[in-house]
Order: C-alpha cells, then sequence, then structure tokens
C-alpha cells in the first residue's frame, strides 16, 4: 500500500473557481478495518464533517490554515447542487515511482481536458470540470464520478500540460461516462495493471449495463417472483425481520440486483420507499460515511448476481419476472444463504461496536462511582472515630449516629442506582 503523504496546497495552484466557494473541509489519514481512510475533519475544530452538511465547510483560507498548523493532513472540496462542478476520479491507474499512466485514464484525462491533479496517493487522479452528470450509474472499476454530497482531497499537484482552471466539459463527460461506466461491459474491458483488485475485476466483467427507467424497474421488481417480499420492503412493511436496518439493507440488495448496482439510482428509489428515515443521511462512520451511503455500499458487496436485460437471457428473465414459485431473481439458493449471512454478520458487527462503546462509557462511570464510594466511605470512618472519641456524651453521640445514618443512607442509595 503506498503511504499517503501530507500535501500543503497555496491559493496560486488552484482554480479560481474552487478557491471562492466555501465548500471546504480537512481530512485526517486514519487506519479503519485495516485500510487507511481518509476522515473530513471541521477547518479549525478537527470534529468529524459532513459532505452533507454545510455547517461542518468553511473557505479556503480556514482550512488550509487548519492543515498548515499540522492538525489536518489536507483540505478537500464538497461538491454540491448548487454549484456546476463534477469530480471524476481516477484511481489505481498510475505509479506512483515512475509516473506511468494507463491508457484508459490518459485518454480521460485528454478528452476531458480541464484541471487534473495528482490524488494524496499518488497513485490517482483528480480531474474536475463544469458539466451536469449523466444519469444511470457513476461508477465502475476503478473509475468514480461525482457531483453531489462527496468531497475530493485536493493536492494542487497539477498535471502538467492540464488547464490550470476548470473548463465546461458536457459533451466528453457525457462520452466517457457512457464508454467506460454506463457500458464499459459491452464496449470493452478495462486495462488496469497488477494492483487491479479482483473484487473490481469481477464486477466489471460480470454486471451487466442496467437502465432501467425508475418506474419500469419498479415494474419488473413487484413482479418478479419475489415480488411480494419486494412491495413488503417498499411499502415500509419489516415484518420478519428482527430491526429496521436488516429491512433497509434487505430493500438495497433487492435494488442492487435491479440497478446493477448503481448507487446514484438504488438512493434515488430508496428514498420513494416506506422505510425512508431521518436516519438515512445522518453520518454514523468515522469516514464521514452516512447510514444510508454504508448500507448501499454492503449492499453491492453482498449482491453476487444482477438483473441482466440483453437478449439471450429474455426467455429466462420473462419467466423469472412473471411465474409465480420460481427462485428468487436476485441470487440462487446458496448465493442469497451467503447474502443473508454476510448481511447479519455485518449488522451484529455493527452492532458489538455500538455496545462496546456503551460498555466503555458505563466503565468510566462505574470508576467514577467507585471512587465517589471510597471518598465517602473514608469520611464514614473519619466520623466514626470521631464519635468514639465522644462517646458518653449522648447529645454528640446522638448527632453523629445520625450523621452517620445519613451518610450510609446516602451510600446505599448510591449504589442502588449504580445497580439500575
Amino acid at each position: 500500500m503506498t503511504k499517503e503523504t501530507t500535501t500543503f496546497v497555496t491559493q496560486e495552484n488552484l482554480p479560481a473557481e474552487l478557491i471562492e466557494q466555501d465548500q471546504w473541509v480537512c481530512w485526517r489519514s486514519e487506519k479503519r478495518d485495516g485500510k487507511q481512510t481518509k476522515i473530513p475533519v471541521v477547518p479549525g475544530e478537527g470534529s468529524f464533517a459532513s459532505s452533507t452538511d454545510p455547517d461542518t465547510w468553511s473557505d479556503f483560507e480556514t482550512a488550509l490554515d487548519f492543515v498548515t498548523n499540522e492538525r489536518a493532513d489536507g483540505i478537500g472540496f464538497v461538491f454540491t447542487q448548487d454549484d456546476p462542478i463534477v469530480g471524476v476520479d481516477l484511481d489505481d491507474c498510475r505509479d506512483p515511482e515512475t509516473g506511468d499512466v494507463d491508457e484508459d485514464a490518459q485518454d480521460i484525462i485528454e478528452r476531458l481536458d480541464s484541471y487534473t491533479e495528482i490524488s494524496p496517493s499518488g497513485t490517482g487522479y483528480h480531474v474536475l470540470i463544469n458539466g451536469d452528470l449523466p444519469e444511470g450509474r457513476n461508477r465502475r472499476g476503478h473509475i468514480e464520478l461525482y457531483d453531489t454530497a462527496r468531497f475530493f482531497t485536493v493536492t494542487g499537484d497539477r498535471v502538467g500540460n492540464t488547464p490550470g482552471h476548470v473548463k465546461r466539459r458536457q459533451d466528453a463527460l457525457e462520452a466517457i461516462h457512457r464508454e467506460y461506466v454506463q457500458l464499459l461491459s459491452e464496449n470493452k474491458e478495462p486495462k488496469r495493471n497488477e494492483r487491479t483488485s479482483v473484487r473490481d475485476d469481477t464486477s466489471t466483467a460480470t454486471t451487466p449495463a442496467v437502465s432501467l427507467e425508475d418506474n419500469e424497474l419498479l415494474k419488473k421488481a413487484k413482479n418478479a417472483s419475489n415480488g411480494p417480499k419486494f412491495e413488503r420492503l417498499w411499502n415500509g412493511n419489516t415484518a420478519g425481520y428482527d430491526s429496521n436496518s436488516e429491512a433497509d439493507m434487505a430493500l438495497c440488495c433487492l435494488l442492487a440486483f435491479w440497478t446493477g448496482g448503481d448507487t446514484a439510482q438504488m438512493d434515488t428509489l430508496f428514498r420513494q420507499s416506506g422505510l425512508l428515515r431521518a436516519k438515512w443521511d445522518e453520518v454514523h462512520y468515522a469516514d464521514g460515511s452516512t447510514y444510508g451511503e454504508k448500507t448501499i455500499e454492503r449492499a453491492i458487496e453482498a449482491t453476487s448476481e444482477y438483473y441482466d436485460p440483453s437478449p439471450r437471457n429474455e426467455s429466462t428473465q420473462a419467466k423469472l419476472e412473471t411465474e409465480p414459485g420460481t427462485a428468487d431473481v436476485d441470487t440462487d439458493e446458496p448465493d442469497r444463504r451467503n447474502a443473508y449471512l454476510i448481511e447479519k454478520n455485518q449488522l451484529l458487527s455493527t452492532r458489538v461496536s455500538e455496545l462496546e462503546t456503551m460498555i466503555e462509557h458505563k466503565d468510566e462511570r462505574i470508576s467514577e462511582l467507585e471512587a465517589k464510594v471510597e471518598d465517602l466511605s473514608a469520611e464514614l470512618s473519619a466520623r466514626s472515630d470521631e464519635g468514639d472519641r465522644e462517646q458518653g456524651q449522648q447529645t454528640g453521640g446522638t448527632k453523629d449516629n445520625s450523621d452517620n445514618t445519613s451518610l450510609l443512607s446516602r451510600t446505599r442509595r448510591l449504589f442502588s442506582g449504580n445497580s439500575e
């Protein structure tokens, strides 16, 4: 794994279109689940930032100052619906030692011909353009396109011979989206070096290009053999699931199948379902991910088969969509069990983490209470000694006993509250 280095940027080597926006966060690199993760933090404060909460963003100068004082590892720009900027993330396509670039990445950079910089790890590129992100999936293998609710790390390490500003490139964006993201599996195989992961190779080779409109997708999903299950979840019925989170995951797994793993369409559809709660947009993870983002990510990881609209599968697909009693359309029986187990394990792991945090807080509280008990016991002992010395004086003895009784009562109430 390539070590990420802290990058100091200046106003001079960044596009003015970015500098003038108050859409900046900082980030720290931390190890989570065995992987280095960029955690967004609030400039000037250091608490968790969110790509969907403007109150956690700042102007460029504040963010840069926070990094300059070594309180964060870098800065990042947040994409919103109010700006025309689209980010193209090309990952694992550059050799940080030799500077060699994959052919696909080089082709994309040249055709977009806009501000392009090297990523913090040195193994990829970020291209920023003005345009409107086409509908459909936004990720395929090592290529990702973002226009809202995400942040890009910004290094200012601009690639030579690329413009120093963000240019309007709508036609090129649509062509690249069509060739590399939406229709990649039909047109070409990705060229990747030895750093390409097995997961990404498999997904690009086996995931069909699904481009169903929302209404058409919902119609097919409800008419499939497992349509009743889909419709119950779609209407917000969580019967048969131990928690709302499990029901959320189940619906997202079905949506992953029908959308071909299109995160944007999955999110759009889930928001129309009866399962949508305020929790969907809440940040629940240290890397700044919302509950909804992580649920979609896990559902895609747990889905091994996708709806295939190609003609060669027409008869099989029609049977699955219309005949009751046939196998579920999402996976066959062994894969379905495996996906369910993966889903359960992920939910249990999350619950275990929550319980561990709760136990830590309770342990701290118990330690505080034990310290108070020690103080009270010492006070009680001191009062008992004083009572012994003043034994024989009835008034004083009566007062001490009353005090001791009161103190003992306080101690019992303290222990009683702790046990509860």
